[in-house]
């Protein structure tokens, strides 16, 4: 006999290792099994699951489970990224906090083993906690982005793209990290609202140049006064950038300017002159219309720059200091600056008491010089966006440096057009807009990052600065013709690795079996904030390398959000974490919850609601019990084709609608909709219906009749755990494996390797369809019924039937007993019109009536409805009249106006049924 109650926390455990140990993970290798592959996005080898993960790898778990039942021949292939800032950072940390030398004093090979020690230890935690998880990868094919076999693929494309002139190094802006002394990527990137405030300071025409500017308008708008001026107002957030300035840009229509365009002004402090260009970036509508430009540290800035032909220059070292003049001059490389000779002078021209000031404080010496000499005319307090560090946490400086790149525009072109062309999918398809958007504009992309863990760039230099590409050291030599050469002390963008996992992770540039078997992959499962950063360069990787596209399809999971709606966080303290539900709950209730919810964006998820899918496992559990009280074990020879008992030809026809929707559900990646059948059928049909239904059978006098139904519930039972098997691993495996000794033997040892339901569809029987669907509904009806007009629980009404016809009559005839029990009602028949004070109700086309005089109050139970229904006119006028507010349609966030919508909708459902029951307390008197 099955315990009473199923344990995770014992079984679990139990459970994965016989997984792992029977290889059933590896795809299968008998036959001419047609494959399945999808590659897992790779977690940082630093991380721990979180609730992303357990949403993400669910739902590619259930893939692989599905298609492994149906008999494919699967590949779920791991692995972790090397996650470059995050792990040296960790490793930093850990030799700070044991009071050990920093990496510079270890020097670089000393530090990066310390790396490889600290991986080999500590690293790879979250491949573990997949485990708990249920995730069933092929671990045996596990791969890691700095594995030597991925460094060779790297090395290899590096160079092959440098070869195809679509990797150069350029000087650009970059996203500077000033404590982690890199660039970072966008994605790294957190844009933060500060209290802020807008500088506006007056910069000096030169030459005696003076113009016309409005000062007072009339009610049209029309200027009425003028004053003649020799100043320019700009307005910045940050000051200290002031002197890097190259010139003032205005608008080409605005009028107030155009005498002026061409025109100089004297930048103040370092007295230089630079030009006022025309430029469309300039907003004639915001503060003066005049925007200084600084090309060298601000990314829109860069562009006017390039229009307008402006020097750039860098006004800031590495450390985000202002650069001492000194050290420009001898180009020393710690500080990455521009060796070109004029823009040294203009370098020279920052007073000696700014230079290497940090930043911040350079900031407040110009405010304060501003203030001091006159041009400072307004400070203005705001709120404005900053980037900073997602890891260190300062704020990121655009900052421009020689780096290297990658001709994302070119390689962009064939995959836009596998999208456009269908070669790949995205589910759902409204993602393929981002994904279009993001190429169609695409930048070139920065793939070098001044680290010491990642992939160390292939490229040496000479004495004399020349570039020699190459897949090893050995060959760079024999290009430089034995010069002795230095490698570049970069590492490679954590994306670029990423960018080749579909196939670098399958052995290439070897041609292996995997490759052949399983590339392309057939599906990738992510979210939607990487679809420019992995997703997009996946696919330009995939189809320049391999000439088809990494995927046939794209799901895109949405954001797992608190059940508020609001972003998880850890300073909000509304952060669920996925190891401690398992711990309390069982990774099932955790997967099902995942499945269920994961046709939206956002995903709100609460504590209570995986606590209530761990209660629909144990109805499942507790019907396997109710199955083996009553003895329904498996019989040899059991044919359910052969059945004759009307409710099993009718659970056999409901368990081949249900695997159909199942099925095409799991195949469209609709796993909402997949668990939503799961939930219907296993709750309100098996176990609420069927298996009340087979009640009296089992009970009963026919031996013949509960022998089929005995049987039939054991199948229905094992058909039941192979259909619930992908989402809810489990407890699936330990109920097949707890009822393998009841009955016949079974051919499949375990629910892992078992194949997925073929059910015919002449399993489908109508007549018993509309039979057991009409007591069905017949039930629903009168329980309904009862609790809206709030019949005593122990009360047993009479149900009259009012002229029914020959086929109704038969069904009363035939479910008497049933529904005697089921519709706790105290007699069955028949009348030509309703008795005095019964409530009409009509099911399967019949009216009946339910006789409730003497049950129940009619003047109290019209009290409550009446009150009942003027508090739900409340809420509706409440939700209404918010909805009605164009300003709080027009300012709250969309999950809040769906939330009000969802409220007034079920508000407007509740009052209706109430008014209905009002008017059947009317009809009874």
């Amino acid at each position: 006999m099955l315990d009473k109650n199923f344990d995770p926390q014992a079984a679990e455990p139990r459970l994965y290792a016989m997984w792992e140990e029977s290889g059933l993970f590896a795809p299968r290798t008998e036959g001419a099994a047609d494959a399945y592959s999808i590659v897992i996005p790779p977690p940082n080898v630093t991380g721990s699951l979180h609730i992303g993960h357990a949403l993400n790898n669910t739902l590619q778990d259930i893939l692989a489970r599905y298609h492994r039942m149906k008999g494919k021949a699967v590949l779920w292939l791991p692995g972790t990224d090397h996650a470059g800032i995050a792990t040296q950072m960790v490793v930093e940390r850990q030799l700070a906090a044991a009071g050990n030398v920093g990496r510079r004093d270890m020097g670089r090979d000393a530090f990066v083993a310390k790396v490889w020690e600290w991986k080999a230890e500590s690293g790879g935690t979250i491949v573990q906690q997949l485990r708990r998880l249920g995730a069933s990868c092929d671990w045996s094919r596990e791969r890691f982005t700095l594995d030597e076999g991925l460094n060779a693929a790297v090395r290899k494309v590096f160079v092959q793209l440098h070869k195809d002139g679509l990797i150069y190094r350029d000087k650009r802006l970059v996203n500077w990290d000033p404590q982690f002394q890199t660039a970072i990527s966008d994605l790294e990137v957190e844009q933060r609202e500060v209290d802020g405030h807008y500088w506006h300071f007056a910069y000096p025409l030169a030459d005696g140049v003076t113009y016309e500017h409005p000062i007072a308008f009339d009610d049209d708008g029309n200027a009425t006064e003028w004053e003649t001026r020799d100043f320019i107002v700009v307005a910045t957030t940050r000051p200290e950038t002031m002197l890097g300035d190259t010139g003032v840009a205005v608008h080409p229509d605005d009028e107030r300017y155009a005498s002026i365009v061409g025109a100089k002004v004297r930048l103040p402090i370092t007295h230089r002159l630079i030009p006022i260009v025309a430029d469309a970036y300039a907003d004639p509508t915001k503060g003066s219309g005049a925007v200084k430009i600084t090309p060298a540290h601000d990314f829109n800035d860069f562009q006017v720059g390039k229009r307008a032909g402006l020097k750039t220059i860098n006004i800031l070292d590495a450390d985000a200091r202002i650069i001492d003049h000194g050290a420009a001059f001898q180009g020393t490389k710690d500080n990455r600056v521009d060796e070109d000779s004029e823009v040294l002078e203009l370098l020279a021209t920052i007073p000696i008491d700014l230079q290497g000031l940090d930043r911040f404080a350079a900031r407040k010496a110009i405010v304060a010089r501003a203030e001091e000499d006159g041009w400072l005319r307004e400070i203005e307090k705001t709120k404005h966006v900053v980037p900073h560090g997602d890891r260190s946490g300062v704020v990121i400086e655009p900052w421009l440096t020689d780096q290297w790149y990658v001709d994302a525009a070119t390689l962009a072109q064939p995959a836009l057009k596998a999208v456009e062309q269908g070669d790949t999918v995205f589910e759902p398809k409204s993602y393929e807009k981002i994904y279009f958007e993001w190429l169609r504009n695409i930048e070139p992309w920065c793939i070098s990052r001044q680290l010491w863990w990642g992939h160390r760039i292939p490229a040496w230099y000479d004495a004399d600065g020349n570039i020699y590409v190459a897949e090893t050291e050995a060959e760079a030599v024999a290009q430089a013709g034995g010069k002795a050469l230095t490698q570049d002390e970069d590492v490679l963008d954590t994306w670029f690795s990423s960018a080749l996992w579909p196939f670098s992770t399958m052995g290439w540039p070897e041609k292996t079996e995997d490759l052949e078997r399983f590339y392309p992959t057939s599906d990738l499962v992510t979210a939607a904030d990487i679809i420019f950063f992995w997703v997009a360069r996946m696919m330009m990787m995939g189809l320049h390398f391999m000439d088809e596209v990494p995927f046939k399809r794209v799901i895109i999971n949405g954001l797992v959000r608190d059940e508020k709606g609001q972003k998880m966080s850890k300073s909000k303290g509304n952060v669920i974490d996925p190891l401690t539900i398992i711990d309390e709950l069982g990774a099932d209730p955790l997967r099902f919850t995942m499945a269920i919810l994961s046709g939206t964006r956002d995903i709100k998820l609460s504590k209570q609601r995986i606590e209530g899918y761990r209660n629909f496992g144990t109805k499942l559990w507790n019907a396997a019990r109710f199955s083996q009280m009553n003895e329904a074990r498996r019989a040899e020879g059991f044919d359910p084709a052969t059945v004759e008992q009307t409710i099993n030809r009718w659970i056999r026809g409901e368990l081949v609608k249900t695997e159909r929707e199942v099925s095409r559900a799991i195949e469209g990646g609709r796993f909402d909709d997949a668990a939503s059948a799961l939930y219907r059928f296993v709750w309100n049909v098996f176990c609420d219906w069927y298996l009340e239904l087979a009640k009296p059978v089992f009970n009963g006098a026919d031996e013949a009749a509960g022998a089929e139904t005995r049987a039939m519930t054991a199948w229905a039972l094992d058909q039941t755990l192979k259909l619930l098997h992908p989402v809810m691993p489990f407890i699936t495996e330990e109920l097949w494996d707890k009822l393998a000794g009841e009955g016949a033997p079974r051919s499949e040892s375990t629910l892992i390797g078992a194949a997925w339901p073929d059910l015919p569809d002449a399993f489908v029987d109508a007549g018993a369809e509309a039979e057991i669907g009409w007591l069905v509904d017949l039930v629903t009806e009168v329980r309904a019924l009862r609790a809206e007009m709030n019949v005593p629980p122990g009360a047993k009404p009479p149900l009259v039937f009012v002229s029914p016809d020959d086929r109704t009559a038969e069904r009363m005839a035939r479910h008497h007993d049933l529904v005697l029990t089921l519709a706790r009602v105290s007699e069955l028949s028949t009348a030509a019109a309703p008795p005095s004070g019964a409530v009409t109700l009509v099911s399967g086309g019949a009216t009946a009536a339910l006789s409730l005089s003497g049950l129940i109050d009619l003047t109290a139970e019209r009290a409550r409805l009446n009150k009942d229904i003027a508090a739900l006119d409340s809420d509706i006028g409440h939700f209404g009249k918010k909805l009605g507010n164009p300003n709080f349609v027009a300012k709250a966030a969309p999950a809040v106006i769906e939330e009000q919508r969802a409220k007034l909708s079920e508000a407007e459902g509740a009052k209706a049924r109430l008014v209905a029951a009002l008017a059947r307390l009317d009809a009874m008197a």
